[in-house]
């Protein structure tokens, strides 16, 4: 019953903290491409990049309101899930939680207003600098829960006095051995995730009626961008990837499906890991040992060096090769778009009916890249909640599997009902535009 409720809290906390970072990444995203829209329109006049910025700053406007209701029911979750956590690193996480929220008030409640309604009250100039604050909160806020994540798999600055967590240098705390590669991480997805949902949207177009200016300016800016962003993700994943093996040498091994320490490591490509065998393996011979953890003798360390201290290796093997898949995909879809529209002015109308409907069905790949990228994060980290220190056993509440079990189909239906809400909205305002809004309101 204990395994059978920590399994279920495990799975209902990264439900609930994967779909708050589905709309954070799309909201961190758009929040500095409409940045972009408006500093072009402001240099060069062309009307297209404000049209383009006021289509695009109503998905956004609704991302963000999803973004910040599905974050009560993590924050709620952090408490009743796991009770004794805050009695660990509250004083690590308490500031880092506090400056989250400040931020997230201070920047978006003063300056959100002003740039979804005031462009038309606005000088040009300063509702530039109001897209940009906004931008620039979203960033913060994001930042700091992703630096206290960070901190979870490779704690830093801190010492463990007495059953908790006391901050001897919060400059280490904050930047700590992971964040580096997290941060990239993070705006690196987020770019992604906005640049294919745009590029989805604007080939779906496509496939209906005649692109105009705007979309095609829209379409080409998310295609460049997708294309940068794909080849640093894999720099920011190799780099995350050395991180993992250094500090943490468990989940190093889960995802690799290493089971052995010391023998000869490969590079598992598909393979059905299970009871410290890897079945109908693919290899790539003598390949994998760079991802893996090692030693002071410099042994490659597997599974069974942790005592059964190790993430459940399937769910860490599998997420991380999705992981891998979808940016894979996310190259194709890229970088061939590019090869077969780089000679005619970048017009997603002169691809193929087939390779239209493939951008169109990768829109969501993003958040499905993001999603795997978290599973492999969160469930890698078990059986620990930071890492080498508290063990998820010792913080977990007392609630029964069926209340557990019960609360966790509540959630994956509402938040179900959210996402067609959204993907439903998203379609209407891709077919029928947005609706102009009268100059004397004040509205964008």
């Amino acid at each position: 019953m204990v395994n059978s409720s920590l399994w279920l809290s495990q799975i209902q906390f990264f439900l609930s903290l994967g779909f708050l970072g589905l709309f954070v990444v799309v909201e961190l995203g758009l929040a500095w491409l409409l940045l972009y829209f408006k500093i072009r329109a402001h240099i060069s006049g062309h009307a297209g990049w404000t049209a383009a910025y006021r289509f695009w700053v109503r998905v956004f406007a609704l991302a963000f309101v999803l973004a910040f209701a599905s974050s009560m029911p993590v924050l709620i979750q952090f408490g009743s899930l796991w009770p004794g956590l805050m009695g660990k690193i509250g004083e690590i996480a308490g500031p880092l939680l506090v400056a989250a929220i400040l931020t997230t008030f201070v920047f978006k409640s003063c300056f959100l207003g002003a740039m979804l309604f005031g462009q038309r009250r606005l000088s040009d100039r300063l509702h530039t600098l109001v897209v940009f604050m906004v931008a620039l909160g979203s960033t913060l806020a994001a930042f700091w829960i992703m630096a206290l994540m960070s901190w979870m798999q490779t704690p830093a600055g801190a010492v463990m006095l007495d059953g908790q967590y006391r901050v001897l240098d919060w400059r280490e705390v904050l930047f700590n051995p992971s964040v580096a590669w997290h941060g990239a991480l993070l705006l690196l997805s987020a770019g992604l995730t906005a640049a294919f949902l745009m590029l989805g949207v604007t080939a779906g177009q496509t496939l209906r009626r005649p692109l105009d200016d705007s979309e095609r300016m829209v379409f080409k800016t998310a295609l460049c961008l997708a294309m940068a962003c794909v080849l640093l993700q894999g720099v920011a994943g190799a780099g995350a990837a050395r991180v993992v093996a250094r500090y943490e040498p468990a989940k190093a091994a889960a995802a690799a499906a290493y089971w052995q320490s010391g023998t000869q490591p490969d590079l598992v490509l598909f393979a059905w890991p299970r009871a410290g065998h890897n079945h109908a393996a693919w290899v790539w011979r003598h390949a994998g040992g760079r991802l893996l953890g090692q030693d002071e003798k410099g042994r490659f360390l597997g599974l069974d060096h942790f005592s059964g201290m190790s993430p459940p290796v399937a769910g860490v093997f599998w997420s991380f090769r999705l992981m891998l898949l979808v940016g894979l995909l996310m190259l194709l879809a890229s970088w061939g778009t590019y090869l077969r529209v780089r000679k005619r002015q970048f017009d997603p109308s002169t691809l193929s009916e087939r390779w239209r409907r493939f951008l169109r069905l990768m829109m969501l790949s993003g958040w499905v890249g993001s999603l795997a990228g978290l599973a492999t994060s969160l469930f890698g980290l078990s059986p620990f909640a930071v890492n080498g220190a508290v063990t998820l056993s010792e913080i977990a509440g007392t609630t029964g599997p069926d209340m557990l079990a019960g609360a966790l189909v509540a959630y994956a239906l509402f938040y179900a009902v959210l996402m067609l809400g959204f993907l439903h909205m998203l379609r209407h305002i891709a077919r029928y535009g947005v609706v102009p809004v009268a100059r004397t309101r004040g509205r964008a």
